[in-house]
């Protein structure tokens, strides 16, 4: 006969929410029972950016599946409003689930393959990434190296390009690690007489520099969601010209990441006009927030943030002036005008400095790769670049290196 006798377990309240079995075979921890420590920050380093209110709200939405008819509309609106702030008609233009150096990595395993020959334009740390990355993949690679705070000369890379005949020429329009920006007219150009493809990473310029994927002949561009944009990491606006995907379609080879195959991806998009297969899950209130973003660009204009950002920039550099503080970038046609690179001065510790604005909610960042403990980083993107707010971030960055022990 089966005891009706009932086994009880002590069972303890958690933080509201239910019980916990005093029979649970693991301890939880402890900082789980805690409410997250979320201060307000100004966020003026090289990205993220703060989230304007009406991307932000988009977070407490409730989530649809990643199919449904409204979430795929949104997809849609995301592909117009990508190819706006690009400046393409490319359809195999998306985002890619992932940080902006997943648009690097989805560019490269699609548009390399063993026997190419890549030639990397590096004027910072993100030619040496993509370096190391198609050195990952056993590709031949070929460097034209700027020193810091510079360029290279355009008609460098044309030479290179006619030299070297590569399959893949990559350049980083703005390089977060310097504050420079590279010119990039005619290299498009050369790429199509020699029989190259372009692919330009512009992570840290778009929609705060001057970009038109399609007049500059680029073939592939990249970039993400949290610099000028405003909305949070997590998604990395990718758009592929026909050359770029008649190249993926006639590879010898299968491309070697299925989550990052363009063609996979354009078809989960609704990029070739076939039925959908099922991909992956898309980041759905990433998704939301870009589009948000994307829309708060599409009514300022692109043409018009892109000026915003330079009129700023030129606010920035007064102010830096009369706080005797010197842009890194010399040559100001060079200059990033969404994040500025400055000079720490003499004597100065970098890290004490960026401390004590952090202290006073205010985030800018040290160097990068070769540039650390050399300069400051400034990021004045999106709804950051304004009058004001630049003028106050430069007061205080004076006033903390006048502060220092």
């Amino acid at each position: 006969m089966i005891s009706s006798t009932k086994i009880l377990r002590h069972s303890v309240a958690v933080c509201g929410f239910g019980t916990l079995s005093a029979m649970s075979s693991r301890a939880p921890p402890k900082a789980l029972f805690q409410e997250m420590v979320v201060p307000p920050r100004q966020l003026f380093g090289p990205g993220p950016s703060n989230m304007a209110d009406s991307i932000a709200q988009t977070q407490s939405k409730s989530l649809l599946g990643h199919l449904h008819p409204e979430f795929v509309q949104i997809m849609s609106d995301v592909r117009l409003g990508l190819q706006y702030v690009f400046k393409t008609n490319n359809s195999y233009t998306f985002a890619v689930s992932g940080t902006g150096h997943s648009g690097m990595e989805c560019a490269m395993v699609n548009l390399l393959e063993p026997g190419d020959r890549f030639l990397v334009v590096e004027i910072g740390l993100w030619g040496q990434r993509a370096a190391d990355l198609a050195n990952r993949m056993g590709i031949e690679v070929k460097k034209i190296v700027a020193p810091h705070g510079q360029a290279v000369p355009v008609e460098d890379i044309r030479k290179a390009i006619a030299e070297y005949k590569p399959n893949l020429v990559f350049v980083c329009q703005g390089d977060s690690s310097t504050g420079v920006a590279q010119p990039l007219e005619t290299i498009g150009d050369a790429c199509r007489e020699h029989g190259a493809l372009f692919l330009v990473d512009t992570v840290a310029s778009l929609g705060g520099t001057p970009f038109a994927a399609d007049d500059l002949k680029v073939d592939c561009v990249y970039s993400a969601t949290q610099k000028v944009l405003n909305a949070p990491p997590g998604l990395a606006p990718i758009s592929f010209s026909d050359r770029a995907i008649q190249k993926i379609r006639n590879r010898k080879q299968r491309v070697a990441s299925f989550y990052f195959d363009a063609l996979e991806l354009g078809n989960y998009w609704g990029c070739d006009g076939e039925l959908k297969r099922y991909h992956h899950t898309a980041p759905i209130s990433t998704v939301y927030a870009l589009r948000a973003a994307l829309s708060a660009i599409a009514k300022e204009g692109i043409d018009e943030s892109i000026q915003r950002h330079k009129d700023n920039a030129q606010v920035l550099y007064a102010a830096l002036k009369k706080h005797g503080l010197e842009p890194f970038v010399e040559n100001e046609k060079l200059r990033l005008p969404c994040l500025t690179t400055v000079k720490v001065p003499e004597g100065v510790d970098w890290k004490e400095v960026a401390g004590k604005m952090l202290q006073n909610g205010v985030e800018i960042a040290g160097g990068l790769g070769a540039t650390v403990g050399k300069i400051w980083r400034v990021g004045t993107f999106g709804l950051n670049s304004d009058k004001s707010k630049i003028e106050k971030v430069v007061e205080l960055l004076s006033t903390s290196i006048g502060n220092r022990k």
